[in-house]
């Protein structure tokens, strides 16, 4: 069986970069002789021709060229592997796995991994979209790192750090021209309940699904996440509450008109939730870092 070793791909990329053998030589520290020899073993080992004379020149043949072409992409994997093993051994976890709430939109994370890929470029991270129970789920499973944005929940945290991230202001609202625009105010449950509410379908995959604020025999309409909520009710298909933060653009356009409830919703908290036995660097940087809102 034919062995390559990152030594060889090494000097194969030297002298491609440099342009001569014995330029590759002086660029990593070795007589040209020990160069020479390395492509030959390499030929031998693998039964083809890595170079042929053009004049005075060395030229890659094609099997050659796709062999560095390839080859380099094995010289990153190497390296980024030896950075990350570095890493975990100062105790920077190589990948981090994050639960983004469906409330939230990217915009209130990227400042926050922005400023982590800079600290750590190599870092892979794995971002999820979770709605309701699916966020507890998640980090309840272990499926993920890190929760941000869980709503509060009747379930238990045990082994779990819970931490308020912000307060989200709800709004019961409508398309402009839906009936319940014109309807007298506050609305009750009964001026409501024969008009299709839209609902965000709960993520959990084992716990069961949670359905907040939606009343016996309304009519439904399912969506993924709270972006097509919002769209939904914007365009007339149901309604529904609706994070004021969210929507306040379309409440000033007037897309969204926010109606006056007998029984309105509380502001509600969206939290941030991690393993209590987690200790890497890089999830307990990220908790600091969403702690404080970051300066530009």
């Amino acid at each position: 069986m034919s062995r390559l070793t990152l030594e060889g791909l090494e000097v194969l990329d030297a002298i491609d970069r440099k342009g001569s053998f014995a330029a590759a030589a002086a660029a990593l520290y070795r007589v040209p002789s020990k160069i020479t020899y390395t492509i030959n073993k390499m030929e031998d080992e693998l039964g083809v021709s890595l170079f042929h004379k053009e004049g005075r020149r060395s030229v890659l043949t094609p099997a050659g060229r796709l062999l560095l072409e390839q080859g380099r992409e094995l010289l990153d994997a190497a390296e980024r592997l030896v950075e990350n093993t570095r890493q975990l051994d100062r105790g920077w976890e190589s990948s981090l796995s994050i639960a983004l709430d469906s409330v939230l939109e990217f915009d209130y994370l990227e400042p926050h991994l922005k400023a982590l890929y800079e600290l750590h470029p190599d870092i892979e991270i794995n971002l999820y979209e979770e709605v309701l129970g699916g966020s507890w789920e998640a980090i309840k499973e272990g499926r993920v790192d890190l929760v941000i944005g869980a709503s509060s929940a009747d379930m238990s945290t045990q082994g779990l750090v819970v931490e308020e991230l912000t307060q989200v202001e709800w709004v019961y609202a409508v398309a402009a021209d839906h009936p319940l625009s014109q309807h007298s105010q506050p609305l009750s449950q009964q001026d409501l309940i024969e008009y299709r509410a839209v609902v965000v379908r709960d993520s959990s995959r084992n716990l069961p699904a949670l359905t907040l604020r939606v009343f016996d025999k309304q009519p439904l309409l399912r969506v993924a996440s709270i972006q097509q909520k919002i769209e939904a009710q914007r365009l007339g298909y149901g309604v529904g509450f609706l994070p004021r933060f969210r929507v306040e653009n379309l409440l000033q356009r007037g897309e969204l008109v926010a109606l006056a409830m007998d029984d309105p919703y509380a502001s509600t908290p969206l939290n941030m939730v991690w393993k209590s036995n987690k200790k890497g660097k890089a999830l307990k940087w990220l908790v600091e870092s969403m702690r404080a809102p970051l300066v530009e």
